[in-house]
């Protein structure tokens, strides 16, 4: 429905415009000719003369769309394309001289043309020839100008044709481009997504790998290592009292606001006023990870690894934690290869 209403506007619109600039022409030529007559009249030219020789003129014209003729105060022609109207009254409607009076005549006189008239040609302006019962008048075959409308229109509609046609194969093809566009970005995300799963389920599957290692590889120690035997575990404090912790019952060690806290796998959190340089100092390399700034977490405590971000790793662990554990960029490189040990 829009686009009938935005065609029907546009052919009226340019029908307007045509006959605003073949009207105005003809008005012009009228006048011109006027006073062409009251010029011969003036300087010694018979009416009659002068007559012949405009009959002689408008005979050598074509009678289309837009003619002049001459008639006189009689209302009879005088001179016309056609001689045949010669001496015949004249046509005239006054509805549509008066539809070219207005600023906007363009409106009212297509609407009278594409009305149900029957009249063949019509008179749209006259200029009385001065000191002569001659008057010029410009004429408009009605039949020629409808004819002009409807190639007009039929040329609006096959434009308006062709066009849909061209707006529908350039969607078709945009719309064709964008979606193939589209499958490549997810096909290429999707086998991105596929990379990172398999590296994914590759890491989890060799942190529990590397569990079963530490469970069933005994630790061996040499005369030499009595003296690092001995540190099997920290001390740690529970408000004022001063508590021992076995090492091997440590999940995770972490700072928060300067406090460093030592949380045991069976959840039970404790301080301690050493650092976490030196706590990682006393914690054998392989079961305990130094994750971040943060943490030190142990190997048997990692319940899953997931991604995080672009490069990034997130541990879960097995004692829920209220914190974030992540591995960076830079640390997840040494993180896999710690569990490659």
């Amino acid at each position: 429905m829009g686009s009938i209403f935005i065609s029907q506007f546009l052919i009226k619109a340019s029908a307007k415009q045509l006959i605003e600039v073949q009207v105005e022409s003809a008005k012009r030529e009228v006048n011109e000719i006027a006073d062409f007559i009251n010029f011969q009249l003036e300087n010694g030219i018979s009416k009659q003369n002068s007559i012949e020789r405009i009959q002689e003129s408008l005979a050598n014209s074509k009678a289309d769309t837009w003619f002049i003729s001459l008639f006189n105060w009689s209302g009879t022609e005088v001179a016309n394309p056609n001689k045949l109207n010669v001496g015949q009254p004249l046509n005239s409607n006054e509805k549509l001289l008066a539809s070219l009076v207005g600023q906007n005549y363009s409106d009212e006189f297509y609407d009278i043309l594409t009305s149900n008239t029957d009249a063949k040609s019509e008179v749209i302006y006259i200029s009385p020839v001065k000191n002569s019962d001659l008057i010029v008048a410009a004429n408009v075959d009605i039949k020629n100008v409808r004819t002009q409308l409807s190639v007009l229109k039929s040329d609006f509609y096959l434009i308006f044709f062709i066009m849909g046609i061209l707006i529908t194969l350039l969607t078709f093809l945009v719309v064709r481009y964008l979606g193939s566009a589209y499958e490549k970005h997810l096909e290429a995300k999707y086998a991105s997504l596929t990379s990172e799963v398999l590296n994914l389920s590759k890491l989890n599957a060799d942190l529990v790998s590397y569990k079963e290692k530490v469970v069933e590889e005994p630790v061996v120690n040499s005369s030499e290592d009595n003296l690092e035997q001995e540190k099997k575990r920290i001390l740690t404090y529970i408000r004022n009292e001063l508590v021992p912790i076995a090492i091997a019952d440590i999940a995770y060690v972490y700072t928060e606001n300067t406090i460093t806290y030592v949380v045991c796998f069976d959840g039970k959190k404790s301080t301690t006023n050493m650092s976490l340089d030196d706590i990682y100092n006393n914690f054998d390399p392989t079961l305990f990870f130094r994750a971040n700034r943060q943490f030190i977490i142990s190997i048997a405590a990692i319940d899953k690894i997931i991604k995080y971000g672009k490069s990034q790793l997130k541990i879960l662990l097995q004692s829920k934690t209220s914190e974030e554990i992540i591995i960076s960029k830079n640390k997840a490189a040494e993180f896999k290869q710690w569990l490659n040990m």
